[in-house]
């Protein structure tokens, strides 16, 4: 019995510090229609990936040094990788329009983002946005040099806490009417 009650204490501590946790809610069309949040609003919130983005471009012989990203040989060829990881925290640079956002991951340049829009088969989350899809790759322009991506990127999502932004304070005041002749 011991044991027992050991083992529900446990998964009772262990429920508790989970709940704790930042519940992560997609960023979507309607989320940002009913908050109706500002460019200056949103550089104030702290997006996520909801999975993994992996962009690489093959390397030509002048470009053999990198500085950033990895280095691969794939089918006899020097690839350059740049991988964001699903949870990577990041923030807004800039909207360019209305329903576009360039997230930036890292640090060192204003040209390091990603764009995301919102997409219609995806339930309005805002989702990694290609110049073009094609063949199940999507070229995707990042500190100003173009990559591919495979279609697995091609739904990662902005992630936001939400439980930050729900704790709204209303002011209410009930309106008793006026009649006429008053």
């Amino acid at each position: 019995m011991k044991h027992i009650s050991k083992l529900f204490f446990g998964l009772l501590v262990l429920a508790t510090l989970s709940s704790c946790g930042k519940k992560l809610t997609p960023y979507t069309q309607r989320l940002q229609n009913d908050f109706e949040f500002s460019t200056d609003d949103l550089q104030q919130i702290q997006f996520y990936l909801s999975s993994d983005i992996v962009l690489q471009r093959n390397l030509g012989l002048e470009e053999t040094r990198i500085t950033e990203g990895k280095i691969e040989l794939i089918d006899g060829r020097e690839v350059e990788q740049i991988i964001f990881k699903k949870g990577t925290p990041g923030v807004l640079l800039f909207s360019p329009k209305e329903d576009r956002l360039a997230v930036s991951f890292e640090e060192g340049g204003d040209d390091k983002y990603l764009m995301f829009g919102p997409n219609k088969q995806a339930g309005g989350r805002f989702v990694l946005l290609a110049k073009e899809w094609r063949n199940k790759l999507g070229k995707v322009s990042y500190n100003g040099k173009m990559y591919t991506t495979t279609n697995r990127s091609a739904y990662s999502a902005l992630l936001v806490d939400l439980d930050k932004y729900r704790d709204v304070d209303y002011a209410s005041e009930r309106v008793k009417g006026r009649k006429v002749g008053s």
